[in-house]
């Protein structure tokens, strides 16, 4: 199994608003996340860095995450925890006001893997070769395709396509989507929009299916990405099965 994770400013924003990690617990479980900071005054970068590094503490300082409802209620309860520091952190610093991130993970196990996400930041698995997305993204344009006002093509161009309809820290209350996917998977990638905006899953899934290792893939992506205009961050978290084999 290896495992990785990079962000990269991309080629248009002089900062990097992103934040991305991977930990593992005494009882060899992991935490992958990936937060899109937003906000002016570069508090974007304050919010995503909050939740991960709220996160991945409380993570590490755990034994076991336990059952699968036990993980579930966890996650819940430690990413309300991340948007009360982030909103409470905005009362005090008015200069921030409407800073907020976006929030995906993945938490693995020997016997379960759940995802979670909040906002657009996306998740997807790797199963026979290819990428299959598992998260459903909260922005106004999803919402769109999905009562029928627009098609996916239309979807992809649209002007408000990253208008966010939830996102961490934005209210006092939050609500993030969990899912329950089987482990019989060949890897998982999560990744912020930066990636997704420049390449589609076959292009990602092309580099994943290469020979070679797998910080050399996330590198590759990255510049692809970059090649492709870098209009955002780009911050990617993954593992796989069986290294570069």
């Amino acid at each position: 199994m290896e495992y990785f994770y990079l962000t990269d400013s991309g080629k248009v924003r002089d900062h990097n608003e992103d934040s991305v990690v991977i930990v593992n617990n005494n009882s060899n479980e992991y935490l992958m996340i990936v937060a899109d900071g937003m906000g002016g005054h570069r508090a974007g970068e304050v919010a995503s860095s909050i939740a991960i590094t709220h996160l991945g503490k409380r993570f590490k300082e755990l034994g076991s995450i336990g059952s699968k409802e036990e993980a579930i209620n966890w996650l819940k309860d430690t990413v309300s925890e991340a948007n009360i520091l982030i909103y409470r952190y905005t009362e005090e610093n008015p200069t921030s006001l409407g800073m907020g991130t976006t929030l995906v993970l993945c938490l693995k196990t020997q016997d379960y893997l759940l995802f979670g996400n909040i906002g657009d930041s996306s998740g997807f698995v790797f199963k026979n070769k290819k990428l299959h997305k598992i998260t459903v993204d909260h922005t106004l344009v999803n919402l769109l395709v999905n009562s029928g006002e627009l098609t996916e093509e239309e979807a992809k161009d649209h002007p408000k396509k990253n208008v966010l309809m939830r996102a961490l820290g934005a209210t006092n209350t939050v609500e993030m989507d969990i899912f329950d996917v089987e482990v019989d998977v060949d890897g998982v990638l999560l990744c912020s929009d930066g990636l997704t905006n420049m390449l589609d899953e076959d292009q990602i899934g092309r580099v994943l299916n290469e020979k070679i290792s797998l910080e050399d893939k996330l590198n590759k992506l990255v510049l692809k990405s970059n090649n492709r205009g870098g209009t955002d961050n780009i911050s990617i978290a993954c593992y796989l099965k069986g290294g570069e084999d």
